[in-house]
């Protein structure tokens, strides 16, 4: 089994993993950077929404530097993460156990869309590839809004997190905020 984990770049955000509903695949996903934008996924077009993300993309690699990763599986992208700074994810502020904190850098998603991909430690070989290039960076913090009692959550289950030495922060009954200092 050929496993790669690449940067996120303009030129390989097109290869992010697709699945079969809204919004279809994390390049057409800009919940975290304009939730204002995401009010009717009726009316989204996807290359409308994919220049927006592709846009801050630019944007925040330009300021901040890698903001993503890339699971290949077999030379197939199965698997996703965004992290970044919370001031570039304004979606963040929004959650009841927020907002996120200023010190550390928030993942907004690590996701494994496919069910026969989940399971095979995918997430965690994401995961510990992110964890190492931010302590590599400086980085003294990383914090996500997990999910309790559900996998499907782009940015991951609880359970997930806590397993990989994530404390919870501020609780939630349904996303609270876990953070782990590096």
């Amino acid at each position: 089994m050929k496993i790669v984990i690449k940067t996120l770049t303009e030129e390989n955000l097109v290869e992010a993993p697709e699945w079969g509903s809204h919004p279809f695949s994390c390049k057409y996903c800009i919940y975290w950077e304009h939730p204002e934008l995401c009010l009717d996924p009726a009316t989204e077009k996807k290359e409308e929404v994919f220049q927006k993300k592709l846009a801050w993309l630019r944007h925040v690699r330009a300021e901040f530097g890698a903001c993503g990763r890339l699971l290949y599986l077999e030379d197939k992208a199965v698997g996703y993460a965004q992290y970044a700074p919370p001031r570039f994810l304004p979606n963040a502020a929004n959650y009841p156990a927020g907002p996120a904190s200023e010190d550390a850098v928030l993942i907004s998603c690590l996701f494994i869309p496919a069910k026969e991909h989940r399971g095979r430690s995918l997430g965690s070989l994401l995961l510990r590839d992110i964890l190492e290039e931010l302590r590599e960076r400086g980085i003294k913090a990383v914090e996500t809004f997990a999910r309790k009692g559900s996998p499907e959550n782009p940015a991951g289950p609880l359970e997930f997190y806590l397993k990989h030495g994530f404390r919870i922060h501020r609780d939630d009954e349904e996303f609270p905020l876990v953070r782990l200092t590096l």
